[in-house]
Formats: C-alpha cells, sequence, structure tokens
C-alpha cells in the first residue's frame, strides 16, 4: 500500500503539486469566510433542562442575555439623577434596544449599589445589532455620570473579539520562533520551509472545511486556536519524520526516487497510524451534546486527516522534486545527522537500571496529580476576560456592590399561573424571589445568597427540582449542573472508545496486546500529572499575577478538550517511537538492541517535534481568555512530559519490564494480526523505481 503510494507521488509530482496548488487557493478564498460563520458559545446542553428554560425566557417573556448599564456616580446628587434620567430617555428611544428599564426610571432598589455611588439600567439587544456600535455611543462621560456597557449579551462578543486579537498575537510569536527553530533543526533553508508549507495546506484546508459546517450547523469560533495550533504542530511532526527518513535513506547510497518511495513505506506508515491515533481520540468528543466541544472534533479531525493526505502525498511530491536540493541553504557544514548518541547512551542506561530510572518519575508524575482530587467545575463567565475589559468591569461592580443583582438568579418557569412566590422563598439560601407574569407561564428569578454557580446555588436547584413544585429551572447554576451532567453521563462511553480505538490502533501496529495497555496506561499517568497542575495554576491560582487571569473553577468541557487533544497527541509520539523500535525488532534485534536503536533514531526527531509544538501551543498561554491560557499551557506542557518523562524514561522502562513479553499476543490474535496488520518487512528492502 504505501509503495505504490510512494511510486504514485514519484510520477506523477508535479502534477501533484499543481492540483495542490489549485486547490489551496479555492480552500483559501472559502475557508476566509469561516470567521463570519462561528459562533462564541455552545458551552450547555441544548437538550438540558436550563437550555429548554433559556428558550422558553427568550420567546415567551422577550427575555435573554441582556445589556447593562453600568452608571457611575453619586445616585443621591441630583445632578446625576438628572443625566440619568437623560440616559434613560435616551436609551428608550434607541431602536436598538428594547426593554429599557433603568434605576432613574424604576426607583428599584436592587437597581442601586449598596455605597450609593453606582446605578444601572438594563436593556435587550435588538437583532443584529453591533455591540461596538452601541459603546460608541454609550461608553463614557456623560455629563456628572460615567456609563461602562456590560452585561450577559456583552460577554460573548467581547469573548470572541479577545480570541481574534490573541490568534494574531499568538501566530506572531509562534511562526518566527518556530521557523529559527525548524531551520536549526533541519540544517538547512529548504528544508525548513517543509513543514510550514504542509501546515499552510491544513490549515486553509481545514478553514474550508470549518466554513461549509459552519453553514450548515453551529461551529465554535474557538475552534479556529486548534485549527491554527494542531496544523502547525503536526505538519512539522510529519515533516519532521519524513524528512529525517528520507535524508537516511539517501545516506545510505539510495538516489532520489527509491528513497521517496523507502520513506513513504517506513516513516509514511508511521504518520497514518499515528494520524488515524490523533483522529480516533479527537472524533470521542462528537460523542458529547455541546457544539463547543463538538466544533474541536469537526476543526481536530479535519486538520490531522489533511495533514496526514499533505504528508503522505504532497511532500513527496515536493521531495522528488527537490531530490539532494532539500539540503539546500545549509547553515552548518554537514546536514544534523538522525541518529543521537546522547539518546542510545541514555535509553541503554534506563534499560539496564529501569527501577532506578522509572521511580523518581513515576513519583513525581503521580504527585503532581494529586490536586485533581480538589478539582471544581464551573463554565465560563465574564471572569475568564481580562479585568480591564468593559464586560469585566461591570460584572465586577455588580457582584461586589449589588447584592440583589438579578443577572445571577435562578429562573424558575411555572405553567401554572398561580402564585408560588411564598414557597421559593422557603427554601434554605433564598436571598429574594421576583415574579414576572406571562399570558399561559410564569417567570420567577430566585436569588440565591451566594455567588451564581456556588455550591450553596446548586444546592438550591437540586432543592426546587426535587420539590413538589411543577416547574422548570435554569439560570446559571441549573446550566453548571446540567453540563456536568451531560459530560459526566457521558465520559464512559467516550473512555471505552479512547482505550478500544487505541488497543485496536496499536495492536494493528505492533501486534502485540502488552505494548497498547502499556501506552494507554502511561499516557495516563502523564496526562493526570498534567490536569493536576492545572488544577493548582487556574484553579488555585499559582502564578495568576504573572499570567493575569482570575482563579477560577476549570470549565468542565475545557478539562475533557483537553484531554482528548494532550492524549491524541502522546499517541503520536507514541507511534513514532515505537514504529522503529518495532522495525528494529522484526529485523531481529533483541529488545534491548531495539530500544536503544530506535530512541537513537527517535529521540531527537521526537524531543524536536514536541518543542516545535509546543511553543506553537503554549504561545496561547498570552491570551487574555483564561480557558485559552489553560489549553494552551496544559497541552504544550503535556506534550513535554510526555517527550521527555515518558518517551524517554518510562517507555524504556517499561519495555525492559515486559521483557520476552513485549511483543506478545495470544496464537489467534498472532494469525489475525498476520492477515490484517501491516509489516515493515514486507518493504524492507528498496524498491525499484
Amino acid at each position: 500500500m504505501f509503495v505504490r503510494i510512494g511510486l504514485f507521488a514519484t510520477r506523477h509530482a508535479r502534477a501533484i503539486l499543481v492540483a495542490t496548488l489549485i486547490v489551496l487557493v479555492g480552500a483559501g478564498a472559502l475557508g476566509f469566510t469561516a470567521f463570519g460563520k462561528l459562533k462564541s458559545q455552545g458551552f450547555d446542553d441544548p437538550a438540558s433542562e436550563s437550555s429548554q428554560v433559556t428558550a422558553d425566557i427568550a420567546a415567551k417573556f422577550g427575555g435573554g442575555d441582556g445589556l447593562v448599564f453600568l452608571i457611575r456616580g453619586p445616585v443621591a446628587d441630583p445632578a446625576v439623577q438628572t443625566a440619568g434620567k437623560d440616559l434613560t430617555q435616551q436609551l428608550s428611544a434607541d431602536p436598538q434596544l428594547r426593554n429599557v428599564a433603568s434605576y432613574f426610571s424604576t426607583g428599584a432598589p436592587p437597581m442601586k449599589s449598596d455605597d450609593g455611588q453606582y446605578a444601572i439600567a438594563v436593556a435587550k439587544p435588538a437583532d443584529n445589532v453591533e455591540i461596538s456600535d452601541l459603546r460608541e455611543r454609550y461608553d463614557g462621560q456623560h455629563g456628572p455620570i460615567d456609563v461602562t456597557l456590560g452585561g450577559g449579551a456583552t460577554v460573548s462578543d467581547d469573548i470572541g473579539g479577545q480570541v481574534g486579537k490573541d490568534l494574531a498575537v499568538a501566530e506572531a510569536i509562534a511562526v518566527p520562533l518556530i521557523t529559527i527553530l525548524l531551520i536549526i533543526a533541519f540544517g538547512s533553508l529548504v528544508a525548513s520551509l517543509l513543514p510550514l508549507a504542509i501546515g499552510g495546506i491544513a490549515i486553509l484546508g481545514t478553514f474550508a472545511e470549518l466554513a461549509i459546517l459552519g453553514s450548515i450547523t453551529d461551529v465554535s469560533v474557538f475552534a479556529i486556536n486548534l485549527t491554527t495550533a494542531l496544523g502547525l504542530g503536526l505538519a512539522i511532526d510529519y515533516a519532521l519524520l519524513m524528512v529525517s527518513r528520507y535524508r537516511e535513506e539517501l545516506a545510505n547510497g539510495l538516489d532520489t526516487k527509491a528513497a521517496v518511495v523507502r520513506t513513504v513505506s517506513t516513516a509514511g506508515r508511521t504518520i497514518m497510524f499515528s494520524a488515524l491515533a490523533v483522529t480516533a481520540a479527537l472524533a470521542v468528543l462528537l460523542v458529547f451534546p455541546m457544539y463547543f466541544l463538538r466544533s474541536f472534533a469537526y476543526a481536530g479531525v479535519g486538520v490531522v486527516l489533511i495533514s496526514m493526505t499533505a504528508a503522505l502525498l504532497v511532500l513527496p511530491a515536493l521531495l522528488t522534486v527537490l531530490g539532494p536540493r532539500v539540503n539546500a541553504g545549509k547553515i552548518r557544514k554537514r546536514v544534523p545527522s538522525t541518529v543521537s548518541p546522547f539518546w542510545a547512551r541514555f535509553s541503554g542506561s534506563t534499560m539496564r537500571r529501569p527501577l532506578r530510572a522509572a521511580l523518581p518519575v513515576l513519583i513525581v508524575l503521580i504527585a503532581a496529580a494529586i490536586p485533581l482530587l480538589h478539582v471544581q467545575f464551573g463554565t465560563p463567565d465574564d471572569r475568564v476576560l481580562p479585568k480591564t475589559t468593559d464586560t469585566r468591569i461591570v460584572g465586577d461592580e455588580l457582584r461586589d456592590h449589588f447584592p440583589t443583582d438579578d443577572s445571577r438568579a435562578i429562573r424558575v418557569i411555572a405553567n401554572d399561573t398561580g402564585d408560588i412566590t411564598g414557597q421559593l422563598k422557603a427554601f434554605p439560601g433564598v436571598t429574594a424571589v421576583t415574579r414576572t407574569p406571562g399570558q399561559d407561564a410564569t417567570l420567577y428569578s430566585v436569588i440565591p445568597t451566594g455567588e451564581a454557580r456556588s455550591d450553596q446555588a446548586q444546592q438550591l436547584v437540586r432543592d426546587i427540582r426535587d420539590s413538589d413544585l411543577r416547574v422548570q429551572v435554569g439560570g446559571s447554576a441549573a446550566v453548571l449542573m446540567d453540563t456536568k451532567d451531560a459530560i459526566s453521563s457521558r465520559l464512559p462511553l467516550a473512555a471505552l472508545l479512547i482505550a478500544l480505538t487505541t488497543f485496536v490502533l496499536l495492536f494493528l501496529f505492533t501486534g502485540s496486546v502488552l505494548q497498547p495497555l502499556r501506552a494507554l496506561l502511561f499516557n495516563v499517568i502523564g496526562l493526570s500529572a498534567t490536569l493536576g497542575l492545572m488544577v493548582l495554576v487556574f484553579q488555585d491560582g499559582w502564578l495568576s499575577g504573572f499570567l493575569g487571569f482570575t482563579p477560577l473553577p476549570l470549565d468542565t468541557s475545557m478539562l475533557v478538550l483537553l484531554f482528548c487533544i494532550t492524549f491524541g497527541l502522546s499517541m503520536d509520539y507514541e507511534v513514532f517511537v515505537l514504529s522503529r523500535i518495532k522495525e528494529k525488532h522484526d529485523q531481529g534485534a533483541t529488545l534491548r538492541d531495539a530500544v536503544v536503536d530506535g530512541l537513537s533514531h527517535t529521540g531527537r526527531l521526537v524531543s524536536t517535534a514536541a518543542v516545535l509544538l509546543a511553543v506553537s501551543l503554549l504561545a496561547f498561554g498570552t491570551s487574555g481568555v483564561s480557558f485559552i491560557q489553560l489549553f494552551g499551557i496544559g497541552s504544550g506542557l503535556a506534550i513535554l512530559i510526555d517527550a521527555t518523562l515518558i518517551r524517554g524514561i518510562l517507555v524504556p522502562a517499561g519495555m525492559r519490564a515486559l521483557g520476552r513479553a513485549a511483543w506478545w499476543a495470544p496464537g489467534p490474535l498472532r494469525r489475525l494480526h498476520n492477515k490484517v496488520g501491516i509489516s515493515e518487512a514486507e518493504t524492507r528492502e528498496p524498491v525499484a523505481v
């Protein structure tokens, strides 16, 4: 199979490159329309009770996310009252606003701060209103008062805008650094451009895919971040593997076309299994109902498969056309060797003393995972934004100075028009209840004593739902509970699918039933350590001052996303290392020689690829949105842990512990692998071209 792919690429190299260029032009034109079709929400389960309440409020009560105009000035001052009434009249006359209410028109105590220095006006935005237009008209000084626009309707807009700016900053940091590191790693200018070419193909192709999907279903704007980081990262991984193997085959005396075919038949096999492993881990996100997570499956699967296709077809075509010129523009006298003496010595030492090498690593990783025992879960609100943004400023003031702020209320809809205000007030932890009658239903806003998503608020939601009242319950606390339930109910299925697909792929790759189990165990240990460190940083607040975020309970969806992505990338490096070990084993080497040779050939490659991918991911640590910071720092750290502690120490120690059983499989499975597995043995000899 892979020999045929290599032969096709060498025989039709220029045609492949011309066709790729034509497709890229179309994909680029289509892909840039994706940004206007993507959304910044999708964190909740659309089938949940809380989502139904949100829809009913919008349909029956004209509700939904609203705008809050924070008015700063001594409320008792007559000049402030006059300016406040004038502002209220201006808001009421604005055709882009509806349902305007203000402290200066209603005198409602909840609309005045406890210190008397602030008042608020609220409104609902009309359809297709640009928040930036409203800010341009109303933000700033109006005589003796100062106005700041925030509220639930601005959170998504501000997060989306911040993500766009963050993406530009991250790429401005990552791309130059990666280019410099690629030139150093490859030792030549021409070779260093190949990963960027493959990355560009993957990114533009996936943008086009998201543009199409965004026209027919809900897709999250945050999928853009994954597309750019993963597209560039996988392109680097695959190009490093292919170009390194191609140079090795040239050094062994093969001509250009034979070297390309041999490279595709060996490294191409590794790339395909690696891509399938990453795809399987990301496709699991489709089992969750939140389109935030499903969007990452769309983007992730697309970018992986496009990267794989480009690496198996376009990159061999480029190598065929370039030939020995792949080494043009050398910055060193000699091309860097693919064999690393350091990794050979290091893996040999680990194989001699596996317990001494592995035990400290296991202790450190398990200790890092311990904070997971006190993890808390949440959903994003304005506090994921920097403190200087208008939405965050308004949110902080509402939390600090408006104790009966309606925006944190639990929403209760009763289809019976009878008044249940007294019954709702009787529940423990209720501060106030307001009633809004409708034609065929009544809306109650139940304000809890604690914060909107606090444990007390969640317990109040449970109490109301478990009571005899025939009501539906929504609001932010209910959304969080329903989101956790939706994720936890599907986690066993997701874990089972990841474990089964990983086991099957690694079995087909190696013919062993113990290698997949070892890989799963080591990956879980490494990822648990990463997640534990994320609890320390983003929940407990370590480095929060340096990174500039507010410690919060961790976003439930983001943890699932982080696990699936980093698990897939860990399997990427697992396949890289295991392929070379298996190749040497199939040639008759002892277990120790196979492991040492495999790591000497892949250790430098994997560590270089990991550093380059980590740079791309860690660049998102500069984001102004805290859960994007968590994604970038968490995934970058996981990659570095995997490429060093897991691949460099635990893998050789684990192989030594398995000993002769490392490649064992029961007889029936061994015979099955002989029939359906793909072996290096079938393509070991050079192919005549």
